[in-house]
């Protein structure tokens, strides 16, 4: 397996590792905050899943960005001089859309409010997608990796992302020879 390839799967699975754990306090605030869950007392946001949703996942998200700044992409020095915590959150604000969407549709659409529906709907499937947005997003806008002069001159397209490997377009447009070029004798 080439260099490449290591440094992704090394990133991906400490993502997926920091993933889990933010993933795992916003689950347990979030069903704290809706459902109660035999704490002895009536859940403050029983009715706002949706505010309970963001509160919960606003905490995930600060123990995320500390994670994936400190370990996971310790080695992609930021780009800004707020380190990518603007990007950071404009990300994850923007992929906490997709499990809010999902858990609308489950209560809305599908009419299913009980715990086992929220958690499948926003916290398994949405926390999946969103997931796998977020660490191409991260990955490509908040911790770039660096280029270094060493590894450019011996390899140079190892230091290219899939998304800067774009071909130029083709043009058809046929060229005449030049009669100046002192290589090519001209034609009779």
């Amino acid at each position: 397996m080439g260099d490449r390839w290591h440094r992704i799967f090394t990133e991906a699975y400490r993502f997926l590792a920091v993933g889990g754990l933010a993933t795992v306090l916003a689950l347990v605030i979030f069903n704290l905050l809706v459902h109660g869950f035999g704490a002895g007392y009536d859940a403050p946001l029983a009715d706002q899943p949706y505010l309970a949703y963001v509160v919960a996942n606003l905490i995930g998200m600060a123990v995320s960005y500390r994670g994936s700044r400190n370990w996971v992409f310790k080695d992609r020095p930021p780009r800004t001089a707020d380190g990518g915590r603007l990007m950071f959150v404009v990300i994850n604000v923007g992929t906490m859309l997709i499990p809010i969407g999902l858990l609308w549709f489950s209560r809305h659409v599908l009419d299913h409010n009980d715990p086992w529906s929220d958690n499948l709907s926003a916290n398994v499937v949405g926390l999946f997608l969103g997931m796998v947005a977020r660490f191409y997003l991260f990955r490509t806008l908040v911790f770039q990796r660096p280029v270094h002069l060493a590894e450019l001159k011996t390899n140079p397209l190892q230091v290219l992302e899939m998304s800067e490997l774009v071909e130029p377009p083709v043009t058809d447009v046929p060229t005449a020879p030049s009669t100046s070029d002192p290589a090519r004798p001209p034609a009779p």
